[in-house]
């Protein structure tokens, strides 16, 4: 039996010329930004020149494009690889991934699985947390271009899947051994969404709020830990506290921080440019005393064994 899955992810722009067309894309998204139709296409691409020169500086700060492409194919490749093993030959497994703002796109991406000629499909978010923003958006443009015939499952969310959270415990447990001995805090880092958006009904802060409950409980030990929210734009009121905030505070009580992105599966601007660079500027001007990084799960083999659980599970 064929089974073709799809990873769904943000996507980012491949060079620094991609930059302004794929915030375009982005602002051009109903779910990103919910005007009335006739106003959304002008205004996105107002919205993405004028905020290209910003994004620009800031992928020119990690190479002039993002890593997610090649990181999302790395977890395609890793997750096929689980399945095979897991299952012998018993089925053909092919991982697609399937970007939502740059290439490969949901078009291309549907006419690639149409000539593998699936008996299964599945389709795989790589976002934990479910969100209208992310995993709604990505599935509706799916259903939308997608006339497959076959059976469908769809994965909506995961975020205390056991392989997600061993994985994150694992990387998290890491971060507090290299920030030594003394008074440390993990920040459980999330992207942030408008708060208008949660209030319609949005589960993704309540889910956030799980995974990061679920890892500290693991964890044990009495740990300090708090969940806080990055990457605001815009005039909105974005859901809190701000993950600057969190670092103020952490250097107020001089605590040292272990900080863990647990909204992203792959390394990308939020994180090796806000975390990296930004964030980490911050702690030193505020006091932190020691500042730790968590890298993403990204092929982490526990991680990925739980994606092979969910595909299974679900088929």
């Amino acid at each position: 039996m064929k089974i073709a899955i799809i990873l769904f992810n943000l996507g980012g722009p491949d060079s620094l010329e991609a930059v302004q067309p794929f915030l375009r894309n982005l602002f051009g998204d109903p779910a990103i930004l919910r005007v009335p139709s006739f106003i959304r296409g002008p205004l996105a691409s107002f919205l993405a020149r004028r905020r290209a020169p910003t994004a620009r500086a800031i992928y020119d700060k990690i190479g002039g494009s993002s890593p997610i492409l090649g990181q999302t194919e790395a977890q395609a490749r890793a997750l096929e690889e689980a399945l095979a093993k897991d299952g012998g030959n018993e089925h053909e497994w092919r991982g697609y991934v399937c970007m939502r703002y740059w290439h490969p796109m949901t078009d291309a991406v549907v006419r690639s699985v149409e000539r593998f000629n699936p008996d299964r499909i599945v389709l795989l978010p790589l976002y934990p947390q479910f969100s209208t923003a992310t995993t709604e958006s990505s599935f509706k443009v799916w259903n939308d271009l997608a006339t497959f015939k076959v059976p469908t499952k769809i994965i909506k969310d995961y975020p205390t899947e056991p392989g997600f959270i061993a994985a994150s415990v694992a990387m998290v447990q890491e971060g507090l051994a290299q920030a030594g001995d003394g008074p440390k805090r993990v920040l459980f880092s999330a992207h942030g969404l408008p708060e208008r958006v949660i209030k319609a009904g949005d589960p993704y802060q309540s889910q956030v709020e799980q995974t990061a409950k679920t890892i500290a409980d693991v964890i044990g030990g009495g740990l300090d830990w708090t969940v806080c929210y990055q990457s605001r734009v815009g005039p909105l009121k974005w859901i809190g506290p701000s993950t600057d905030a969190e670092i103020a505070r952490a250097g107020a009580d001089k605590v040292a921080v272990v900080i863990y992105p647990l909204s992203f599966v792959s390394e990308h601007s939020e994180t090796l440019v806000e975390l990296d660079i930004e964030y980490r500027d911050l702690a030193e001007k505020v006091g932190v005393p020691t500042y730790v990084r968590v890298p993403t799960v990204g092929t982490h083999p526990l991680f990925i064994a739980g994606l092979a659980r969910l595909v299974r599970n679900a088929l």
